[in-house]
């Protein structure tokens, strides 16, 4: 049984370390609790022990576990890929979704959400290794794209979110990193309140962070290994 209060605090100073280490200022980069797979009795332990931010992937499941944990009022990300059918339920039920990969969904999730809500944090989903196999914008397509959302009123663009390949060569994960955080930067330039560089996981956070990541998604090392999901 995995102690997740231990594992949490574990993860935080790994995090903080990591940000002294880059010679980041202490708290700039979050963590993101990715806890597909997890019941609503394990993100509420996770809860009490301070973690407040928790991405999910499947909108089936993630639907239960936010009623079921309404009145912790946490913070939840939509990290998966998104069909046009599930966007009326993403926009109402979450905070955040960092896999927008084209305009469509955008639109439909900036229609989609309630006037009586506060905007929708969005970030757009990078193929930074243009990986026939993932999902995400090509890098050379995210300007525009980025263009196109900030137009759009409920949304509120944040930044961009890159799953890199997954590689064991540090020169590799370091190379895609410092080209997400490059493109970041130009975004930063181009449109106000980008202020969201999501990567790095649980195997390479301490690159990403040395890289520039504001925002890691950790799954494995909070809860240990994924339970079969169900979708």
């Amino acid at each position: 049984m995995i102690d997740i209060k231990k594992q949490l605090q574990n993860i935080n100073n790994s995090i903080n370390q990591a940000e002294i280490k880059a010679q980041r200022s202490s708290g700039s980069v979050q963590l993101l609790a990715v806890s597909k797979t997890w019941p609503a009795a394990t993100l509420r332990l996770a809860a009490q022990a301070g973690q407040n931010c928790f991405g999910e992937n499947y909108l089936q499941e993630a639907l239960v576990k936010i009623d079921e944990l309404s009145e912790l009022e946490l913070e939840w990300h939509f990290i998966g890929p998104i069909q046009s059918n599930k966007t009326r339920d993403i926009a109402a039920h979450f905070d955040w979704v960092q896999s927008i990969d084209r305009l469509k969904i955008a639109q439909r999730l900036n229609d989609q959400r309630n006037e009586q809500q506060a905007v929708l944090n969005v970030c757009i989903q990078v193929n930074i290794d243009n990986e026939n196999s993932k999902s995400g914008v090509n890098a050379e397509n995210v300007i525009s794209l980025a263009q196109q959302i900030s137009q759009l009123s409920r949304l509120k663009l944040r930044g961009i979110m890159v799953i890199p390949t997954k590689t064991d060569h540090l020169s590799q994960q370091q190379s895609a990193f410092l080209r997400a955080h490059h493109l970041y930067s130009e975004l930063q330039q181009q449109f106000p309140g980008i202020d969201t560089l999501s990567m790095g996981m649980t195997h390479d956070m301490q690159i990403a962070i040395s890289a520039g990541s504001t925002m890691v998604r950790v799954g494995t090392g909070l809860f240990g290994q994924r339970l079969t999901p169900n979708v």
